[in-house]
């Protein structure tokens, strides 16, 4: 009896894991006059950047760039995007369920 107890508490636990694991994406609207070379999306709890999600691509001004984030548990981002002078423009705590970004120079770190 107390073996069933056990595993079903495990599935539960297991099973609730995977529910809250969730995707999410954001649109990135370039609006700073310069071509974007370098985007970075990391979840808001990482002490580091993650990847370049651009990779090869640039986001030209006035694009629009959709990044899609699979398995994260929570919708809090920090985006940082740097330009093609090294600009760099950085958004804290984003709550990408909710809401989008457009990129102008009053974001300008």
């Amino acid at each position: 009896m107390r073996i069933k107890v056990f595993l079903a508490a495990l599935l539960m636990l297991c099973s609730s894991s995977l529910v809250m694991a969730a995707d999410y994406y954001v649109d990135i609207t370039n609006r700073t006059g310069y071509t974007i070379y370098y985007m970075y999306v990391s979840p808001a709890d990482s002490k580091s950047w993650e990847e370049d999600v651009l990779g090869s691509d640039v986001l030209m001004n006035g694009d629009t760039q959709r990044v899609t984030l699979t398995g994260y548990k929570s919708p809090l981002f920090d985006i940082r995007l740097v330009d093609e002078d090294d600009d760099s423009y950085t958004f804290w705590n984003v709550d990408v369920s909710t809401q989008d970004i457009v990129v102008t120079l009053d974001n300008l770190d």
